[in-house]
């Protein structure tokens, strides 16, 4: 048995970036980690395969169908879908071994296991693959003042869907099949599925999306969703809204798609990508008395301390957005929390992107939440096709939104679909942080040519006066 000031279960964004500043800021700490490569979902088999495949396969679309209107002739373009892939390993065993390596050097103790309370401030760890396991012999066993649960989450299921890891599957086995499908269904019209399946769709498969409401990126400003619809269906991706899935299971080579009324849609393979939902089995909660809410999230104060003395939890595995930048801010201000006795995270200026191409990116309130709630506002918007860098780089599809309260001009939300979305957004988060208005972004100056200058139109637009447009 081993004592420490802390004990943080899960080694994803949540999780090591906490034992990281935990450390800096002079705490002893352990990480349990089940995986035997750190990082969690988001950098194994989540966001940066993702990225990697979403890079290559935009490269390869571009040398294909492209690079022919800058002058650039190539023929006979082929893809090796083997190396496309073994880079894509390449960036995340990189990247996991650069976790490794940031712990290592922060003096943090990893134990590799699964992690399950025995009581309050003791956590038993078990191999994860139980081999050569005798008895509770192979049980390691860490006390701590404080246990920091960053489990993550895991893809969600559906009724009637029967994953098989082949045929029908998640987000972690799209990331690595060994073919192109013919024709994939892809079943939500997310983050995930839009980007997978803009991955496969530029391979060179055919790409239905089914989508059980009436459009996609539900959640998103509505007028950002039509206009990247618009786009994605330029580039052959099929979408079938308001439809609901009844069930999908593997047919022989292929597999079928049920849909309520009784269409079927047979297919390659079948993605399934209707969310994800807390990491919160096999923890031992009950050990300790703490109770899941009704949507099996881990509850916690502003604090991130849960209801047992102790015990407090961040990421994916509690309120908020299921997105790798959240869990890394919760993380760092619940240890702040411990030592200064101040941690804050401004969940009304936490981005979302959607990393295809055109890019989708979101921060604050929508149009349509701001429409509902009554609250008035301006709007100022200006499209990438005026944009000089657009122009030049041959992306101009898209536009800058930006509201602002009708009274004090405060910038309220920013949404943008277009190049480098993920790129632009983060002025947009500054602003929101500071409190700026409108006018503040108006007033600064924005180098020319750059993509960020649609961002400044956007701005004076507000006040209706861009002046490119």
């Amino acid at each position: 048995m081993t004592r420490h000031d802390l004990v943080v279960i899960g080694a994803g964004p949540g999780g090591y970036v906490a034992a990281l500043r935990a450390a800096q800021l002079g705490l002893d700490v352990v990480c349990v980690e089940r995986e035997e490569a750190l990082g969690g979902t988001c950098l194994r088999v989540g966001c940066i395969p993702s990225k990697a495949l979403l890079e290559s396969s935009e490269r390869f679309a571009e040398a294909r169908d492209g690079l022919a209107a800058h002058g650039v002739r190539v023929e006979g373009v082929a893809l090796d879908l083997a190396a496309l892939m073994t880079r894509k390993e390449e960036v995340v065993r990189t990247l996991t071994q650069g976790v490794a390596g940031l712990l290592g050097r922060a003096k943090v103790k990893v134990v590799r296991g699964t992690a399950s309370f025995a009581a309050p401030g003791r956590v038993e760890v078990r191999p994860s693959n139980d081999d050569g396991a005798d008895g509770d012999e192979a049980v390691e066993v860490l006390e701590a003042e404080r246990v920091l649960i960053a489990t993550g989450s895991r893809s969600a299921t559906l009724p009637g869907v029967e994953l098989d890891g082949d045929r029908v599957g998640t987000s972690t086995e799209a990331l690595s099949w060994d073919a192109v499908p013919d024709h994939l269904v892809v079943i939500g019209a997310g983050y995930i599925g839009l980007e997978l399946g803009s991955v496969w769709r530029r391979l060179g498969a055919r790409v239905t999306v089914v989508e059980v409401a009436d459009r996609i990126l539900p959640g998103m400003d509505s007028q950002i969703a039509k206009e990247a619809r618009r786009a994605f269906e330029a580039q052959g991706l099929e979408f079938r809204l308001a439809t609901r899935v009844a069930g999908a299971a593997a047919r022989g080579e292929g597999a079928r798609v049920e849909l309520e009324g009784g269409e079927t849609i047979d297919c390659d393979r079948v993605l399934l990508a209707t969310g994800r939902v807390p990491n919160t089995e096999g923890l031992g909660l009950d050990a300790i008395g703490l109770e899941l809410d009704e949507r099996g999230r881990v509850p916690v104060d502003d604090a991130f301390a849960t209801p047992v003395a102790g015990v407090y939890a961040v990421g994916d595995c509690v309120r908020g957005p299921m997105l790798a930048h959240k869990a890394s801010e919760e993380g760092v201000a619940c240890v702040e929390g411990f030592v200064t006795g101040h941690g804050h995270v401004d969940y009304g200026a936490i981005p979302g992107i959607v990393y295809t191409e055109p890019e989708v990116a979101t921060v604050g309130a929508t149009e349509d939440e701001l429409r509902e709630s009554g609250r008035d506002y301006r709007k100022g918007t200006f499209p990438f096709q005026a944009n000089g860098r657009a122009r030049a780089l041959g992306h101009t599809r898209g536009l800058v939104k930006i509201l602002a309260d009708a009274e004090t001009d405060r910038v309220l939300g920013v949404h943008v679909v277009g190049p480098r979305a993920g790129d632009l957004i983060a002025e947009a988060v500054a602003a929101m942080a500071f409190g700026a208005s409108s006018e503040d972004l108006a007033r600064t100056c924005h180098a020319h040519p750059t993509l960020s200058e649609a961002v400044h139109e956007a701005a004076l637009a507000v006040d209706g006066r861009a002046l490119h447009v």
